[in-house]
């Protein structure tokens, strides 16, 4: 019976030692979900008024973010993410970008400036979407798995074009 006993806690502190390793080797800001959760509803159109709905990324990873122009730490953060979707390009990863409560001559003027190459950024107009997303501010990333299932977290401004935060979002789809 204690061979039994100490063979489970070799196993759950290996467990726990495996999740803990797995967990510290995340970029900074990165929270993985303890529980993951159904990503809510996300039907939105861009500025040239072009459907999308996150149902049609099921089977790969997607990259949903919420920003807006009026956010210190989001405008800092864009040319980041404009970056980082040029490194990306060819991934297997979905990259949403969504604005939120915001209108279409604020948007363009503001990422015309600033990231134009984001200018397909999804609108948000009355804040709904963002509001099931329940972000606790902005910008707000959250990822989402083949599956549909939000799996991480991430709140705040991010060097998203940095090597840490590029090979773990290059290793999802791995």
């Amino acid at each position: 019976m204690r061979a039994f006993l100490l063979a489970v806690m070799v196993a759950l502190a290996g467990a726990w030692h495996g999740a803990a390793a797995a967990e510290a080797a995340l970029p900074p800001g990165v929270i993985a979900l303890e529980e993951p959760r159904p990503a809510p509803s996300l039907r939105l159109s861009d500025m040239d008024g072009n459907d999308y709905d996150l149902q049609e990324a099921r089977g790969r990873w997607a990259f949903v973010h919420f920003w807006a122009s009026w956010c210190g730490p989001c405008r800092r953060e864009l040319p980041a993410l404009e970056r980082m979707v040029a490194a990306l390009e060819g991934e297997p990863l979905e990259i949403v970008m969504i604005n939120t409560a915001e209108d279409d001559d604020t948007v363009w003027t503001f990422l015309g400036g600033v990231a134009p190459e984001l200018l397909d950024t999804l609108m948000d107009y009355d804040g709904l979407v963002t509001e099931d997303w329940q972000p606790r501010g902005l910008p707000a990333t959250y990822l989402v798995d083949p599956r549909g299932q939000v799996r991480y977290q991430v709140l705040g401004g991010r060097e998203w074009d940095t090597a840490p935060y590029l090979a773990f979002l290059r290793s999802l789809s791995n």
